[in-house]
């Protein structure tokens, strides 16, 4: 498939990337988790396809305060740009990471206004 990387906690593979979307697969191990990090404007999104993978974040709001979601097989989360984050596995497993930018739905800028003909 495509472009496979080794990493402490297991191993990520590139499945499709464009100027708006990333996709991979990654497998992981129980006992492991990723650096602590954050995204400046993309979103990570994450889906669960075999094992127990737990994801923290941050919030940046809330004094201190650490989300955790554990994800079973068929769970997804996601995880907002600029929020400190990381991922574990609980199980050995495989998950599909995600990572997008947040689209704008009022980026419009009009030079003329619609009217009758």
């Amino acid at each position: 498939m495509g472009v496979r990387a080794g990493k402490v906690w297991g191993e990520t593979e590139l499945i499709h990337a464009n100027g708006v979307l990333e996709f991979h697969r990654i497998s992981f191990k129980a006992g492991f988790k990723c650096s602590e990090h954050t995204h400046q404007y993309k979103w990570n999104g994450f889906f669960c396809e075999a094992g127990k993978l737990l994801v923290r974040v941050w919030q940046n709001d809330q004094g201190g305060l650490i989300d955790e979601t554990i994800l079973l097989p068929g769970d997804f989360t996601q995880v907002r740009p600029g929020f400190l984050h990381q991922f574990e596995g609980i199980e050995d497993g495989v998950a599909f990471e995600l990572y997008w930018a947040e689209f704008d739905h009022n980026d419009i800028v009009r030079k003329t206004q619609g009217s009758q003909i």
